[in-house]
């Protein structure tokens, strides 16, 4: 039996994968910092299964200790300050779990098992300012926020450490992927979130940021599929994972409204306040070695997503777990 360490487990990708390697017969172990209030509804179904020990990307002696302790196989390291806006106003808290916690988890695993395979989760956020149309693995980084220079830190540093030490390491460089698991500060399921409100008369408008900027987005379960298959090749490589379409925040407004009968132009407020410092404007995923290598494709495409995340969000609302949106 396999067993893989995640860090992040209780966000959205960390749950995905975890069902996926459960189904796959693995001892699942998440890590997960120590806190007074719990955060793992995107868990609860599965708690059962799986094990969670105490660790945090701060924390260097924490990390040893909870390698020697589950002595994984596999570690995907999933835990990150992942909010775009909130790395303005928090730099170098960024810095610190995005960027050196990648160095953490590495040395951690020189240290105490050269033998570890490992999967950083790297961004398309690293392009930024984009070079070329589409982006692959060869196209250079421009990261237009902190979040994305601490990603493009973490994505080099992983492969110094495969370069300088022969650590199975590698990283996956992922476009947008979104689900109903998503936060609700992040812009689909502010969207999704926002059309299912309107609908059922429990709010009036949406404000928005940049509707024309756009984004190669798929769905998260199929995404950690690619995370898994990436450690299991015989040499360890990077790739990139995208739908190879993208589409723009208007776009995105059009279908969650069509979803439950609404025009979103009457509905939807452009707000300057929600615009970005640095624009990242057109993000496009070429994931040609992904499908030729690991024959990994997507299987939602974008409207079978966004009309997915609408009905979730309807139906939590229509329960009565009308949390506040958040940003």
């Amino acid at each position: 039996m396999k067993t893989a360490l995640i860090t992040g487990i209780t966000g959205q990708d960390g749950s995905y994968l975890a069902e996926l390697l459960l189904e796959k017969g693995y001892r699942v172990v998440g890590m997960t910092r120590r806190s007074s209030t719990a955060s793992d509804e995107r868990i609860a179904h599965i708690r059962d299964r799986i094990e969670i020990i105490q660790g945090d990307l701060l924390d260097q002696a924490s990390l040893v200790e909870a390698l020697r302790t589950v002595t994984p196989t596999e570690v995907y390291n999933l835990a990150a300050q992942s909010f775009v806006p909130t790395s303005w106003n928090q730099p170098v808290l960024t810095g610190e779990f995005t960027a050196l916690g990648v160095t953490r988890v590495l040395e951690a695993i020189r240290q105490v098992d050269l033998e570890i395979r490992f999967y950083q989760a790297s961004s398309s956020e690293m392009f930024g300012k984009v070079r070329e149309m589409p982006q692959t693995e060869a196209t250079p980084f421009h990261p237009r926020s902190p979040y994305g220079v601490a990603k493009a830190y973490g994505h080099f540093l992983t492969v110094n450490y495969r370069e300088s030490y022969g650590l199975f390491a590698v990283s996956g460089i992922l476009f947008n992927h979104e689900s109903p698991r998503r936060g609700l500060e992040f812009v689909t399921r502010k969207v999704t979130d926002g059309a299912a409100r309107i609908s059922l008369g429990l709010a009036n408008e949406l404000r928005m940021g940049n509707l024309d900027a756009q984004r190669d987005w798929g769905y998260a379960r199929d995404y950690v599929r690619a995370m898994w298959l990436m450690l299991q090749r015989d040499e360890p490589s990077d790739f990139v994972v995208g739908t190879g379409i993208a589409h723009s925040v208007r776009e995105l407004c059009e279908v969650a409204f069509e979803r439950v009968g609404l025009d979103y132009e009457r509905h939807v407020v452009d707000d300057s306040k929600f615009h970005r410092p640095a624009e990242v404007d057109h993000l496009l995923a070429d994931a040609g070695r992904a499908r030729a290598i690991l024959g990994w494709a997507p299987e939602v495409d974008f409207r079978g997503l966004v009309e997915m995340m609408v009905d979730a969000d309807l139906a939590r609302l229509r329960s009565g777990n009308a949390t506040p949106v958040a940003g």
